[in-house]
């Protein structure tokens, strides 16, 4: 496997390092080939206009019919005077010889003198009614064009493998990170979440990518210390009602006189009760970590009202729902109305004579407020208390029914749904928890 992801890496640098050497290569190839046909070009034209100088200062002093006319190098340069398709005078090298070649005027022409070595090239210029013909050697200016072609013959292969070596190195460099880094998360376990891998000095892709793996790690990391403080605490609650039935159950078979089938089946029925609950809210609370409520609308006012008179049936207090108003959400109903039973709950349990529920729209926002005249939560310990399986002072206790779960249900639906938790003073002198989730309207 490891030798597989190193042979990966490896082709991702021959990839990188093959396409800039290919497409260098063809910038320099046609550029190689532009800078020979403007070199020829350069020279050519250059040659030209000297030859075309030369013709018009013959011209300029005319040339007598049978004259020959001097050249500085006969090697270089040939003269012929025509009148129309006769040569009348020339230049000594080209003395005896037919016409050799008839540019139109403005224009030049390759030739090639029978006499002369090398190529030339010719231009003519009116004379009266002769013309003169000028030819210059540009045997210059094709060994110019090939040294420049073997230049670049020679010079492009050597940028090419510059190229390449650069950039060979440059992507080993870059990569190398990211091999540090597959070779930490190779490492890593279900057991190891604990290890970061390491993060480059530069601020670059690759540096907030291991930044970004690192805090994905500890994310896992947390969520896995959750997970397993969860089931470590959901276990522990689960033993307490199992041993409880257990214990009285034996108790009642070895001594059967001691308790009769009446107390026996109160005590199974209660914690049994007790399990069904507790088994709810942890299924409850797992679906919470696993997927998205369903959504739809839901008057929460409703929900409230409906709670408030089960509450007013089943407790000896007094339960305020003057300040509760129209207020309409998006969730799921049965998560909504386990968050309203939680608390309107919760509020009964430690409330002494009374308990008051309020919703309210707020700036796109639906605010439930429930609380109490208990004693309420210390400030230190508030955040706390949302926390799983917390029991904060001896009135949550198993004895009293709680499961230390009511609240963290509260928040982890009213995240699921977008919204927030907040524990507060309440003006009753006890605990106030608002809830405010995203309005429907």
């Amino acid at each position: 496997m490891a030798e597989h992801e190193r042979s990966r890496s490896g082709s991702i640098r021959l990839r990188v390092t093959a396409a800039a050497v290919l497409s260098v290569g063809i910038a320099l190839v046609v550029a190689a080939f532009a800078v020979v046909a403007f070199v020829d070009r350069s020279l050519s034209s250059q040659a030209e206009d000297e030859a075309a100088l030369r013709a018009q200062q013959l011209a300029d002093h005319g040339v007598a019919v049978g004259a020959t006319v001097p050249v500085p190098d006969p090697t270089e340069e040939f003269v012929q005077v025509l009148d129309a398709r006769t040569v009348v005078a020339s230049s000594a090298n080209v003395a005896g010889l037919g016409v050799i070649a008839m540019p139109a005027i403005d224009e030049s022409v390759p030739v090639a003198v029978p006499s002369l070595a090398g190529p030339f090239v010719a231009v003519a210029e009116p004379m009266g009614t002769r013309i003169v013909v000028v030819g210059l050697n540009i045997d210059d200016v094709t060994e110019a064009r090939q040294i420049v072609a073997i230049a670049l013959i020679v010079a492009v292969p050597i940028l090419l493998l510059i190229v390449g070596s650069v950039t060979w190195r440059l992507v080993g460099r870059t990569l190398r990170p990211v091999e540090e880094i597959r070779d930490e998360v190779e490492r890593i376990s279900s057991r190891e979440l604990g290890r970061r891998v390491p993060v480059p000095a530069r601020d670059d892709e690759i540096g907030r990518l291991a930044a970004t793996m690192n805090r994905m790690l500890e994310r896992l990391e947390r969520s896995q210390e959750r997970r397993r403080r969860f089931v470590a605490d959901a276990a522990h609650e689960l033993r307490s009602p199992v041993a409880a039935i257990r214990q009285h159950a034996e108790v009642a078979s070895e001594h059967p006189d001691t308790a009769t089938v009446e107390e026996l089946a109160g005590v199974v029925l209660a914690e049994d009760e007790r399990l069904q609950r507790l088994v709810e809210d942890l299924l409850l609370l797992a679906r919470m970590d696993e997927q998205a409520p369903d959504v739809d609308e839901v008057d929460l006012d409703d929900v409230v009202l409906a709670e408030a008179a089960r509450l007013r049936g089943t407790a000896s207090i007094d339960v305020d729902t003057r300040a509760v108003s129209a207020g309409r959400v998006r969730g799921e109903r049965a998560s909504l109305e386990r968050v309203v039973r939680n608390l309107v709950d919760n509020a009964a349990r430690h409330a002494r004579t009374r308990a008051a529920i309020g919703v309210a729209r707020f700036d796109g926002h639906v605010v439930l407020s429930v609380e109490d005249d208990g004693p309420g939560i210390d400030p230190s310990d508030r955040e706390r208390a949302l926390e799983r399986f917390v029991r904060l002072d001896g009135a949550r206790d198993r004895g009293s029914g709680g499961t230390g779960l009511g609240l963290s249900i509260v928040r982890d639906v009213t995240r699921a749904h977008g919204g927030s938790v907040e524990l507060a003073d309440s003006e009753l002198g006890g605990l106030l928890v608002r809830v405010e989730l995203p309005s429907a309207t």
